[in-house]
């Protein structure tokens, strides 16, 4: 896309951020729910596939563009962005990396134009950050594959169509070898989506258990190639990871500019309490933290379209701004005092929803794993 007109589409995006969805944050978190207008305008902004290729009506940014893009979406309540997040990420990018043409054509022009939501079943039970202990299984029987298993805390899997669903074609002691991914309908027989999780934080973002018993698929459902499963999830997660880097930078500014706002109208004695050097001590860390993740991550993004690094540099950005806006969010607070310990403080409930994005696509435990493999890996070539 044209530097001019990708800057016309954040410009478009900022005000929908600012005059439709903040406006809304304090329905959202009462209901737990995201208002069909605010769905609706942001389908027809391109948001549910603005990651998506082109020819098949997405929008096709690259991942400089996307990052930039996450940073003004993660300006507002988190469930916004989780609303089209499964599309253009963990779940869309399954189908866009490994899918054939006809499961392409048959499903990437709804996920673009927010007609179908799609989910990332990775999670169970006994499997989350590491998953080789994936015990779904599917068994094939003649041009079909039967799967049964229990995923956990799948995003979106209550609004859910589709289902990327990863199970075991091999044996278990193959480890992460013998996974595949299946496009799987949630409407087909032996499909139950449980109720929704009642979560800390990040309320109108919904996650739920799929169970899968004895669910047929035929062998076109297979996505990519069968026992390949596992770089497909490493692939999507890796994209995803640096979209959440960018998230989390976008909501420690929101922060930073709700602790600045209240230290200038907020008065002690008279005086305001931007002019006390200690909260000053903690507005200038939330900034320099907060910028420090802006340059991580557009760099991470320039190496991720360059080819150079797509495994170090998405889980440092991950880690690094998943921690960086949990330190943020608690600063923000701190400069609220008591006001920012109530419920209904927009820091109060940003602290809570800043909390989940150290757990989800992978740990912070995980991400360091990750970090230190790739240089020692990279040591040891040399």
């Amino acid at each position: 896309m044209e530097s001019t007109e990708f800057d016309e589409v954040l410009a478009t995006v900022a005000a929908l951020v600012e005059e439709v969805v903040v406006p809304a944050e304090d329905e959202i978190e009462s209901t737990d729910a995201i208002p069909e207008r605010v769905r609706r305008a942001a389908a027809d902004m391109g948001l549910f596939g603005y990651a998506l290729p082109e020819e098949y009506g997405g929008l096709g940014l690259t991942m400089s563009e996307e990052v930039r893009l996450a940073m003004v979406v993660g300006r507002t309540t988190p469930a916004f962005r989780s609303m089209f997040g499964t599309n253009n990420g963990i779940a869309g990018q399954v189908l866009v990396n490994f899918g054939t043409d006809e499961q392409k054509q048959t499903y990437l022009p709804g996920l673009a134009a927010g007609e179908l939501v799609a989910s990332f079943a990775l999670t169970e039970p006994d499997a989350g950050s590491d998953p080789s202990g994936l015990r779904t299984k599917a068994v094939r029987d003649g041009d079909d594959y039967v799967i049964t298993g229990q995923k956990r805390y799948i995003t979106n899997a209550p609004q859910a169509d589709l289902l990327m669903v990863f199970a075991r074609t091999g044996d278990v002691s193959e480890g992460t070898k013998g996974i595949s991914v299946f496009v799987v309908d949630t409407s087909l027989e032996g499909v139950t989506v449980g109720p929704k999780d009642a979560k800390m934080g990040q309320r109108g973002a919904h996650t739920a258990e799929v169970s899968l018993e004895g669910v047929r698929v035929g062998a076109e459902c297979l996505v990519g190639v069968q026992g390949e499963g596992f770089v497909a999830a490493m692939r999507s997660l890796a994209k995803g990871r640096l979209h959440i880097g960018a998230t989390c930078v976008g909501l420690a500014e929101r922060l930073t500019d709700e602790a600045l706002r209240h230290s200038l109208d907020q008065t002690q004695g008279g005086t305001r309490i931007a002019d006390f050097q200690l909260v000053q001590g903690m507005l200038a860390d939330c900034r320099t933290e907060a910028m420090a993740g802006r340059a991580l991550v557009i760099e991470a993004a320039r190496a991720y379209d360059d080819g150079s690094d797509r495994r170090l540099g998405p889980s440092a950005a991950k880690l690094y701004c998943s921690e960086m806006v949990d330190r943020v969010a608690d600063r923000a607070v701190q400069v609220h005092g008591g006001m920012g310990y109530m419920q209904d403080s927009k820091v109060s409930r940003f602290y809570r929803d800043a909390r989940l994005f150290r757990l989800y696509e992978g740990t912070s435990e995980i991400q360091r794993t990750i970090i230190a493999k790739q240089m020692i890996r990279g040591a040891s070539t040399r």
